[in-house]
Parts: structure tokens; sequence; C-alpha cells
């Protein structure tokens, strides 16, 4: 699967990803109206209301950018239809051709850890039939249980032929309450990295780069730069561009010299662009258009940032 990432990003010239992380406020009113008519004000009413918009906005973007990455949070807060929505997101962005990165962060040990596994990325067995749970791609996961909680996710990205992105410096402003702490010398985050790349080191696709990626800030470049050395073959997924501040200056350092290597998220920068004073002149009648506009300038911004370094 990371090969297809790969062939993805190059065919469109895109190293984007773009966040499903909806929320009612960002829906236009006309969507949740239609939604609420039919079902109430429920969470059904809500979940459908979450599908309509996610539809509308894949519809827009899909032929321009590699992968998506709902995030299941904001999916699970609507309950069982919520993640009913997340399901039929998930299959909808493949059957556009879409990468779908599942934005679960789980994090666990022993026959959880390969639940987990199996739920997001693996088949669960159901008599004599295999059945895919919910399907996705690549699933971030959380490594602070060490590597009781990875191997499970990499046995089962072995047998599907799929990735995970492992959280090493996180985009919150208090991620270095622990991730920057110093242990014999090193920041915390840093060995996190260091033993990324040895997962990595037997799970390596035919383009040179793991199926075991990592997770590092947009808004911190400098420890960016570091875990690029460190990770020399781990593609990296770059949360925090737009709304949290990142810009494609930040971001060459993430990038190898082969222009690979990392791929940039950006979430309500561009699922609610219509919101944004820059793309005001859609209205939310235009919210994919909006989108759509967001990202071809963010393609821009990351190009020329690229080309300048």
């Amino acid at each position: 699967m990371i090969d297809k990432l790969i062939e993805k990003i190059q065919k469109t010239k895109a190293p984007i990803v773009v966040g499903l992380d909806p929320t009612l406020k960002f829906v236009p009113e006309h969507i949740k109206e239609a939604a609420f008519k039919e079902l109430g004000e429920t969470l059904e009413g809500a979940a459908e209301a979450i599908w309509q918009y996610n539809k509308g906005l894949v519809d827009a973007v899909c032929d321009l950018i590699p992968a998506v990455k709902p995030q299941a949070a904001m999916y699970e807060q609507f309950g069982v239809p919520g993640m009913e929505a997340f399901r039929k997101t998930v299959d909808y962005c493949q059957s556009k051709g879409l990468v779908v990165i599942g934005d679960v962060k789980r994090g666990d040990i022993g026959s959880t850890s390969e639940a987990y596994a199996v739920a997001h990325l693996g088949k669960v067995q159901i008599g004599g039939n295999s059945v895919s749970p919910f399907g996705e791609d690549f699933a971030t996961v959380n490594p602070y249980l060490g590597s009781d909680g990875i191997q499970p996710f990499l046995k089962v990205c072995g047998e599907e032929k799929k990735g995970i992105f492992v959280l090493v410096k996180t985009s919150n402003p208090s991620s270095g309450e622990f991730q920057d702490r110093l242990v014999d010398g090193k920041a915390l985050y840093e060995l996190v990295g260091e033993q990324v790349a040895r997962w990595g080191e037997g799970c390596m696709g035919e383009k040179g780069y793991s199926r075991v990626g990592a997770v590092v800030g947009a808004t911190y470049p400098e420890q960016g730069k570091l875990l690029r050395r460190v990770m020399p073959k781990t593609f990296i997924l770059v949360p925090g561009y737009g709304a949290q501040g990142g810009k494609g200056a930040d971001l060459v350092h993430f990038f190898n010299e082969d222009g690979l290597g990392a791929i940039i998220n950006s979430s309500r920068g561009i699922i609610a662009a219509y919101q944004q004073e820059q793309y005001a002149r859609f209205g939310s009648l235009g919210y994919a258009d909006a989108a759509r506009a967001a990202v071809l300038d963010m393609k821009a911004d990351i190009e020329g940032a690229l080309q300048a370094r």
C-alpha cells in the first residue's frame, strides 16, 4: 500500500492528504436541514448530514489528491450511526481511487491491539467468512506501550499489504511535555523515531519506503529536519498545515531529495474553507468548490516551497 500511495502522489503531483474531520458546525445548513427533515435531530440525522457533506467534498477533490484521512472520533461522537457514516466514507473514498488513512490513534497490547488492527486494517473471521470491518489502507498508532502494541499491527499489515503511521512528534502545543523529555541525552521523540525506523526495516516497499510511517507535526520544522535524518526510509505524515499554523516553507525538510517521503495533511483548512474569508465568495452552497480551491492553493504553496529549497 505504501507503493500505491507513492504512485498516487506522483500522479497527482500533490503530496496532500485531506483530513475528513467533520463536525456539525462545518456542515452547511442546507445539508443539515435535508438530513434532519428526513431523520430528525437525532444521531441518525447527524450521521446522514456528515455523510452527505463528506460525499460532496470527496467528489470535488478526488482528482486532485492521493489520499484522505478520516478522523474516527469525529464519527464516534455520533454513536453507531456515526461509525456507519465512517465506513461509508471509507468505502466511497476507495471507490474514487483514494488511499484512506484511518486516523484512529489506537494503542494497546496483546489481543486488544490485534483486535484494533483487524478492525481497521484486516479481516475478522466469522464462521466460514473472512470480513473486513472498516477496511482502511493505513491506520495511525500510538507507540506509548512499546513493541507489544505495534507488533500486532505489523502482523496484519504484512498479511494485508497495508501500513501504519506511528505518532512520533505530534503537532499540538503541549506535545513537548512528554515528547521533548531527554532520555540518555536524546529527546523522547528521537528515540521513538529510531524505533520506527527499526520496525520498518522488514517492511520495505518496492519504491524504497517502509510500510511503517511516522506522524511528525508541521509546527515543529526543526524536529522534522532531525527526524528526516533519523528515519530516511520512513514516510512522514505531517499534520498541522494551515489552521494549526504550518505553511509550505515549514515543510521542505520533511521531504527527501527524491521529492518524496512526506504527505501533508490539512483538515478544516480545506473541508471548512467556505467559512474562511479567503473563500467566502463560494458561500455555503459552494462549500465543495471552496474546498477544491483550497486544495489547489495548498498544492501551489507546497510546490513553490519545494522548488525554492
